[in-house]
This record gives C-alpha cells, sequence and structure tokens, in this order.
C-alpha cells in the first residue's frame, strides 16, 4: 500500500525509544495538527462534496489527539510546546500557491503522504516496544488502520480532483519525501 521510495534513518528508531516522553507530546501535536489539516481542507470548493469525509477524520484525529493527552497524564508527561518537524516542513512548503486547483491536489499528496509515514512508524513502533512497553505497543497499532486509512481517502480525493495530475505531483511528492528523509534530524519526533 505504501509507495515510498526511501527508508527512514537507522538511527530514528533507537532515538525513539530512548525519549519515548518527547516522542509522545510530539505525536500529541501531530493528531492536533492532522485534525486542523481535515478541517483546513474543506475550505477548497473542489471537496465541497467531501465535507462530512473531511469532518470524520478530523474528529478520528481529535480523538486520538485525546488518547494521546491521557497517555501522557497517566505517564506524569507534561504536554509541551510543538516541535517543527523540518519533513513535514519541507512537504507543506512546497504546495503551489495561486492556482486553486494545483493547490488542493499538493495539499492532499501532501496529507496522504503524512498520514502514511505515520501508518509505517506506528506499524514499527508496535512490533518494537512489544517486549519493553506492551501499552505504547498496543496503543501504536490500534492506529495502524486509521492512519492507512487517512493515506488512502486523501489520495483518493486528489484522484478524483484530476487523476493524470495526481499521479504526475504524488511522483513528484516522492521523490521530495526521498529527499527530506535522508536529511539528519536529531530530534527525538515521529516525523
Amino acid at each position: 500500500m505504501l509507495l515510498f521510495r526511501e527508508t527512514f534513518p537507522a538511527d530514528w528508531l533507537p532515538r525513539v525509544k530512548e525519549n519515548l516522553g518527547a516522542v509522545l507530546v510530539d505525536h500529541a501535536h501531530l493528531e492536533r495538527k492532522a485534525a486542523t489539516t481535515a478541517i483546513t481542507l474543506e475550505k477548497y470548493r473542489e471537496l465541497f462534496g467531501r465535507v462530512h469525509e473531511l469532518n470524520a477524520i478530523a474528529i478520528e484525529e481529535l480523538q486520538h489527539f485525546e488518547l494521546v493527552l491521557r497517555l501522557l497524564e497517566r505517564r506524569g508527561i507534561p504536554f509541551g510546546q510543538p516541535v517543527r518537524s523540518p519533513w513535514i516542513s519541507g512537504l507543506m512548503g512546497s504546495v503551489r500557491q495561486g492556482n486553486n486547483h494545483e493547490r488542493v491536489i499538493d495539499h492532499l499528496v501532501c496529507a496522504s503522504l503524512i498520514e502514511g509515514r505515520s501508518c509505517e512508524k506506528f506499524q514499527i513502533l508496535a512490533s518494537a516496544l512489544g517486549d519493553t512497553d506492551p501499552e505504547l505497543a498496543a496503543f501504536y497499532g490500534s492506529l495502524v488502520e486509521s492512519e492507512g486509512n487517512h493515506y488512502a481517502a486523501y489520495l483518493i480525493m486528489a484522484r478524483h480532483i484530476d487523476e493524470a495530475e495526481t499521479d504526475r505531483r504524488l511522483d513528484w511528492y516522492l521523490d521530495l519525501d526521498a529527499r527530506l528523509v535522508r536529511v539528519p534530524n536529531p530530534l527525538p519526533m515521529l516525523h
């Protein structure tokens, strides 16, 4: 299902496992931003017919945000400031401006890739944390299907607008993703 051309760096998983508190705070902010993204997409005329679907994604992301907040509270980890992701900023910074048709397709493809990377990393965390943190492993495992569904939903929305342009931009964004993934990021964060 996932189309990525580059795997994340080998040092990502050890860094995340050593800094689960910071990663959980980052995860909370990512869920909040994912909800905001779904609502922001409703501004595009091309997606007016998909408002209920986008609302459902936003609600699900807010539920995930709440679940991560509760996890933070149970573990005594304070909710803190968000940390800017160079990978996400690199993707979103390349969304074309001006032409609404182009912008909505780029925005949807970026949202899809972010959800896809989350799906990928949640699967890895579910497996990697099974022996050391079963609660967190089960939690990440429980999110995989939802993230995969959001990945597919955003791509389908973009293809319904313009399949050829979506496929062209997806190819372009997969190359960008591969370049961005190779840029070192020493911070303990999901993306």
